[in-house]
């Protein structure tokens, strides 16, 4: 069965998909990384010998490895390898604290852990809480550890409901989740990609990590319909624009900050991206200017994703096609029930806000060996169909695009008052000096909570703390005016470009009334 016949099924795997591409296009590239190039025959002999070392080791259905390491050729081979051998693999955020790494390996019950040589170093203090055997990824220690060339793995049948990923939403803070995702949710996002023109002959850049959701969603489509990817383990704003105009690349999927530094560039308008067909963007919030300004100056359509890891329900906003809904995240797709519920479970009236719920075929089993956080992870409606919850706030317009206000838990509450942390970041960016805001709620004795703004000016631009705040709380209601502003070099962000509010209240040390 070629790969296009498999893609029209219900249900396949990517270990399939690409076995077929090696059948059939055996030197088209697959993997790409500066100078080297592994084609699809490449990718598939070495899979091959990944699973067969695996099965080798006694590791089968039902078991799991854990990857610690920057992207490379050899962490998308291992992935997909394991895959092959019917295994989950449990990607794992390097920024994370040893601790918390060693909590998250086992947490996965990781028979094995594949490390590169940075992380190997920062984990050795805790390796030997690891239950996992460590395994070197960039040294001959993996070379040795593989199956012989030429070795095949025993065939394993992959059931839709088998896990195929833990991926967990904390590594920073808090205790971890492991969002479990079928392979079911992995197939459904593969063939659905056939809309955005993904196919043999496509190119993606990938310069987020690959231990994130953000990431994976276009990876596994790329490889699955054939296409070549291309990986870029550290950003840069001129070493992502050289890499897209010499590989004529024409879908990529990036974080907002760095839309933010791409299109700040000095020399984005002298590079060719007239092969760019799609970009894509998720994970955090994306504002209408930028995105009007990507529409402007950068050829190719413009697609926002929203949703959860978890799944469940998933917005897409079609920027190209919708310039007047930039504010937006866009309309549920198709097939997905988004809705909006109050604080207690109940759907709230058209126009009116509420916690973004939703419910769709691409959803998690569930988290790791934590029932009771899956359950409160989801809401059920009349029928008992099971919907995911977001923690995020939303309204949706007359049309059915939905806008977001905020995370349900980055709401302040400032003397019996909701106040949307994003209404206040939004009249900052509105000074002339100011490039990027964050608002979060400081503890006050006299309202309970009151809204705190850090600020990051932009390059040569000058502006004091006290001149932001008149011209916030000049434009600010009553409720809503902020307490302080502190201005910084910049925004604690996660990999994927996410602004870590908690560390913000952590490094205010100013007293608040």
């Amino acid at each position: 069965m070629t790969p296009q016949e498999l893609l029209t099924h219900d249900f396949g795997t990517l270990s399939d998909l690409i076995r077929g591409h090696a059948a059939t296009r055996p030197g088209h590239a697959a993997l790409i990384l500066g100078e080297t190039k592994l084609d699809y025959a490449g990718l598939d002999a070495l899979m091959d010998r990944i699973a067969a070392a695996l099965q080798r080791d006694g590791f089968g259905s039902g078991d799991a490895i854990a990857i610690v390491a920057n992207a490379s050729i050899e962490y998308a081979a291992v992935f997909l390898g394991a895959l092959r051998a019917g295994l989950a693999v449990a990607p794992l955020a390097p920024s994370s604290t040893p601790e918390s790494l060693a909590v998250m390996s086992n947490d996965a019950d990781a028979g094995l852990l594949f490390l590169d040589g940075a992380n190997a170093a920062a984990m050795a203090p805790v390796l030997a809480t690891v239950s996992a055997r460590p395994i070197r990824l960039d040294t001959a220690e993996f070379t040795a550890w593989l199956a012989p060339e030429g070795a095949k793995p025993a065939p394993v049948q992959v059931a839709p409901e088998a896990p195929f990923n833990i991926i967990y939403s904390s590594g920073t803070t808090g205790t971890p989740k492991g969002i479990v995702q079928p392979h079911s949710m992995r197939w459904s996002h593969v063939q659905r990609a056939a809309i955005n023109g993904y196919r043999a002959d496509c190119i993606a850049l990938l310069s987020t990590p690959l231990y994130s959701n953000t990431t994976l969603v276009v990876f596994f489509p790329t490889l699955g319909w054939g296409g070549s990817v291309v990986l870029m383990p550290k950003f840069d704003v001129a070493g992502y624009l050289e890499l897209a105009q010499r590989h004529r690349v024409t879908h990529t999927m990036l974080v907002p900050v760095q839309y933010s530094r791409i299109m700040q560039h000095a020399d984005f308008d002298r590079y060719d991206l007239s092969s760019f067909e799609a970009k894509f963007c998720t994970s955090a919030p994306f504002g209408a200017a930028l995105k009007a300004d990507i529409l402007k100056r950068w050829p190719g359509k413009l697609i926002e994703y929203y949703g959860m890891t978890e799944g469940g329900g998933t917005c897409i906003l079609l920027a190209h096609e919708h310039p007047d809904k930039l504010h937006t995240v866009g309309q549920p797709a198709p097939g997905h029930d988004i809705r909006l519920i109050d604080e207690l479970g109940q759907e709230v009236a058209a126009g009116e806000t509420g916690e973004v719920v939703g419910h769709s075929g691409t959803v998690m089993l569930g988290y790791h060996k934590q029932p009771g956080k899956t359950a409160e992870a989801e809401w059920y409606d009349a029928q008992g169909r099971r919907f995911i919850r977001t923690g995020d706030l939303g309204r949706f317009d007359a049309e059915g695009f939905l806008t977001l206000l905020d995370r349900k838990k980055d709401m302040i509450i400032s003397g019996g008052f909701n106040v949307y942390p994003s209404d206040l970041e939004m009249v900052l960016r509105g000074h002339a000096a100011v490039a990027e805001a964050a608002v979060v709620g400081m503890p006050s004795e006299r309202w309970g909570e009151t809204p705190v703004a850090f600020v990051v000016l932009k390059p040569g631009a000058n502006a004091s703390p006290a001149e932001l705040l008149a011209f916030a709380n000049d434009k600010l209601g009553k409720t809503q005016r902020l307490a302080a502003v502190e201005i910084l070099p910049s925004l604690p962000r996660s990999a994927i470009g996410k602004v870590l509010k908690r560390e913000l209240r952590d490094s205010f040390k100013q007293p608040i009334g």
